[in-house]
């Protein structure tokens, strides 16, 4: 088992008094391990289970770092600041339903365990807590999916309440999806070349690597810019290529915020087929 503290904590405890708790831990169960440091910056040893309070402003890289943590824990229980927690658990419909929300539950059970209100804690904080569970799946998702999944999340979440038809039309989206579309036709093409042989695919290659266009980020801001269809036939075609996709899942009037894992899987099945990557 991992336990994961800070010193930072809103609780009675001075930091030698903390510290002598420790000690008789350590006297008690002699194969207890202290690691004192940064946590994200910290390579983790093997544990099954985890038990956490941690500071509020890394909860969602710390808990990113647990799933990707090899090999897979059995569960871990945390307690976040309660908004965060329920980004975690939030279901299709709910308000604070986001990106945080569909890649962490592709990844793993989350359950929320108890509300922690801020009179608990001496002097009380700003915020409410809750804890939270967490379990990963097994077998874990293909570490390609995960990438390819959140690529997806990045654009859908972008306007979560907008269509995505309305969404899959903005100017920037279409340039970077466009953008990413020609570099794996090149890398397809170069690797057929390579072969000789025309039946050579994609999947032996790493395209999360292939520079800062593959990224996906897209900007959360602006105003929607609609791609106009005179500049150029090729990108024309491209947007005709991804809307043909949005219709033929019958997802063009649906919103993000609605919509359920099993049918962005779906969306994103559809997407690759067409030839469309998020990775």
């Amino acid at each position: 088992m991992i336990a994961l503290c800070s010193f930072k904590d809103h609780c009675n405890f001075s930091l030698k008094r903390l510290l002598g708790m420790i000690e008789v831990s350590l006297s008690k169960f002699p194969c207890t391990q202290v690691i004192q440091g940064d946590v994200l910056k910290t390579e983790l040893p093997y544990f099954d289970i985890c038990v956490a309070n941690i500071p509020y402003q890394i909860s969602s890289p710390l808990t990113f770092k647990l799933l990707n943590h090899q090999p897979p824990f059995r569960c871990a229980v945390i307690m976040f600041q309660r908004e965060f927690a329920m980004r975690l658990v939030a279901q299709p419909g709910d308000n604070l339903y986001c990106r945080l929300s569909t890649n962490t539950q592709l990844r793993a059970r989350v359950s929320h365990l108890l509300k922690v209100g801020k009179n608990n804690f001496r002097p009380p904080p700003k915020v409410d807590s809750s804890v939270v569970r967490i379990e990963p799946r097994k077998p874990a998702p293909d570490a390609n999916l995960v990438r390819e999944f959140d690529g997806l999340m990045r654009i859908c979440f972008n306007r979560k309440n907008k269509t995505l038809g309305s969404i899959f039309r903005q100017k920037t989206i279409l340039s970077v999806m466009e953008k990413n579309y020609k570099t794996l036709q090149a890398l397809h093409q170069s690797q057929i070349t390579l072969s000789g042989d025309s039946n050579v695919g994609t999947d032996g290659l790493d395209f999360g690597d292939n520079g800062d266009d593959l990224g996906m980020e897209i900007d959360d801001g602006g105003d929607e810019m609609e791609l106009e269809d005179g500049n150029a036939g090729e990108v024309s075609e491209f947007k005709e290529k991804v809307l043909n996709v949005l219709k033929e899942g019958d997802f063009e009037e649906k919103r993000s915020s609605k919509l359920t894992q099993q049918e962005f899987l779906y969306l994103l099945s559809l997407f690759n087929k067409a030839g469309i990557h998020f990775s």
